[in-house]
Order: C-alpha cells, then sequence, then structure tokens
C-alpha cells in the first residue's frame, strides 16, 4: 500500500488524478471519488480544455492535426513533433481524465464534430473512422463515451485483425506482422467498446486473440528471438499518448481482468518486475520524458522529476498484481 506520506502528495494534484488517487489507491467511498470526479469540468485541466474548444466543436480546427499544421514544413520535420492540440488527442485527454460526458453531449459535440470535422487521411467524416488502428482505437472509445454510432469501427476492427492475432497501423503500406503499439492501442479500443455495450461475441473472442498476441510475448519480448522489443518498453512517460510501454500494457490488462473477473495472467509477471524495478526508494516513478508536440499545456513535470500521473499508474497496477499473487 502506498505511504501516508506519498498518498498525502497524490492528493494534492488536479482533480483528474486526485479522484483516480481516492478511488483506486485509498479505496474511498463513492461519493467521495464522484465529488472530485465532477470538478474536472469546473477547474483545473479539464476546464481548461473546455474552454479553448471551438464553436464547430473541434478543438484546434481539426480532427488529428491542427488547422494551421504546414505538412511540409519545420514542425513537420521534427522527428515525432505531433501536435497534440487537436480534437482526437483532447477527447482522449478529457476521457482519460474522467470528464462526464454529459458536459460534451449538452455542447452538441457528437453531432458537431459528424457535420464539421473531417480525418485528414482520405477526408472521412470523423465518426466514421480512418485507415490508422490507433486513431480508430480512439474514436471508438470516444465514441462510445459520448454516445456516437461507431459500430462501423467495431466492424473495421474484426475485419483488419491480423493472422498473428494483433492489429498494424502499417497494414496500409503492406505490413502483415502485427505492432505492439497498434495492438495495444486497438485492444484499448475494444474494452471501451464493451466496458459501454457489453460487447459481442465477436468482440470478445477478438479482443482474446489480441491479448494473446501481447502475452505470448511476455508484453515485452519478440516471439521469433525472445529479445526484447525495443527500449521504448521501459521507457516510462506521462501523457501515455500512442506509445507502448510495460506499464501502459499492464495497466490495460489489470482493466480487462476487472472487466473479465479474471486474476493477473503468470505472462505478465517480467512486466511487473520491470515497473516495480522502476519504483524509486520513496515510493514514486519518475517521468521518462515527453514526446515533442504542440501542447494545450503542461499536465506533468519534466524528464527525471518524479510523477504524479506514473505514480498512480504504476501504484495501482502493483497492488492489483499484489492482489492477485496473495
Amino acid at each position: 500500500m502506498a505511504t501516508e506520506a506519498l498518498t498525502t502528495w497524490l492528493l494534492d494534484s488536479d482533480a483528474a488524478l486526485r479522484w483516480q488517487v481516492e478511488r483506486d489507491l485509498l479505496g474511498e467511498p463513492a461519493e467521495v471519488w464522484e465529488a472530485t470526479r465532477a470538478k474536472v469540468a469546473t477547474d483545473g485541466f479539464g476546464a481548461r480544455l473546455l474552454a479553448v474548444q471551438d464553436p464547430d466543436g473541434q478543438w484546434a480546427g481539426g480532427s488529428f492535426f491542427p488547422a494551421d499544421f504546414d505538412f511540409a514544413g519545420a514542425e513537420a520535420a521534427e522527428e515525432g513533433a505531433q501536435p497534440w492540440t487537436p480534437t482526437t488527442w483532447t477527447l482522449n485527454s478529457l476521457r482519460e481524465w474522467g470528464l462526464d460526458p454529459a458536459v460534451l453531449r449538452e455542447r452538441r459535440t457528437v453531432e458537431l464534430l459528424a457535420e464539421n470535422s473531417r480525418w485528414d487521411y482520405e477526408g472521412r467524416p470523423y465518426w466514421a473512422g480512418e485507415v490508422d488502428c490507433c486513431i480508430n482505437a480512439w474514436t471508438l472509445a470516444n465514441g462510445v463515451w459520448l454516445g456516437a454510432d461507431v459500430d462501423a469501427i467495431v466492424d473495421w476492427f474484426l475485419a483488419h485483425q491480423m493472422v498473428d492475432g494483433g492489429w498494424n497501423c502499417e497494414w496500409v503500406a503492406g505490413s502483415t506482422r502485427s505492432s505492439f503499439h497498434s495492438t495495444l492501442n486497438s485492444l484499448k479500443g475494444l474494452l471501451a467498446y464493451e466496458k459501454a455495450t457489453g460487447g459481442t461475441g465477436a468482440t470478445r473472442a477478438a479482443r482474446r486473440r489480441g491479448e494473446e498476441y501481447l502475452l505470448e510475448r511476455r508484453l515485452l519480448r519478440r516471439l521469433s528471438t525472445g529479445e526484447p522489443v525495443g527500449p521504448w518498453v521501459s521507457f516510462f512517460e506521462y501523457p501515455i499518448r500512442w506509445r507502448y510501454t510495460a506499464l501502459n500494457a499492464a495497466d490495460y490488462f489489470r482493466q480487462a481482468a476487472q472487466v473479465d473477473g479474471r486474476a493477473p495472467d503468470p505472462r505478465t509477471a517480467e512486466a511487473i518486475e520491470l515497473i516495480r524495478a522502476a519504483r524509486q526508494p520513496d515510493g514514486r516513478w519518475l517521468q521518462g520524458g515527453r514526446q515533442p508536440g504542440r501542447v494545450w499545456f503542461e499536465v506533468d513535470v519534466p524528464a527525471g522529476q518524479p510523477s504524479k500521473w506514473l505514480t498512480l499508474y504504476g501504484q495501482r497496477v502493483l497492488e492489483w498484481w499484489d492482489a492477485g499473487a496473495r
């Protein structure tokens, strides 16, 4: 369990983080953490993002890139510099922070996006999805959260699951092997759909196949050689965005186990120990870094400093795992 000093430090935070500490680490009654969660719409991070929504329902004038993004300019040339201000990334944050979707429903956000927002690739309507697995996963999760009709995206995932059980955003370029990043993000989208609707036999089977893709690889290793899949698996950072890490994957399996009523899978053990090893002697996890790109504002500390967000993620993953082991 987190120490008193650690929980005091965690509670001294924005409502978007604090309510999760109250619920997941302190086990507070629902009326306590729900009252804190309601403040996401009126205080701090959540309120600041709501204040910059465009009249047409979007953020920064675009679906995945801001309206003023120069695809041939210096910002686009900076490696990995994805602007994080547009609609999809902003909805991701608000959803993950626990904003009551009624706030955006009152603003007719679903309808406005259907009318005004188009994807940068092929100009498809916003709620119809794109060709990228990760983009479709976020749109699926955001859609079921807000009550949009995203059934076509569910069918898309079933049709685009690869033979090995996962997904890869590079399928349009001819890739036939799954990606750790794409598979984890796709699983998150399908899990959000199942939480909201109960899912179908087909979506549950697809999710289990995708989970097996990662579990067969111990969340960390290439199936062919057993070698680590990449240095990024141990590079913990917040905001998480799209990148695969052992912590990101373990937190997904924590949530999936709660939905399915399953104990932790033993094949997750190596990833759990990697997460445990990253915990500092004072019980905190350090920020690994930030992905470059425009943001509305910073929501966590610079690289090398103790991160409240990563400490929340790390602590609740370890408590879930240790409780299952007991």
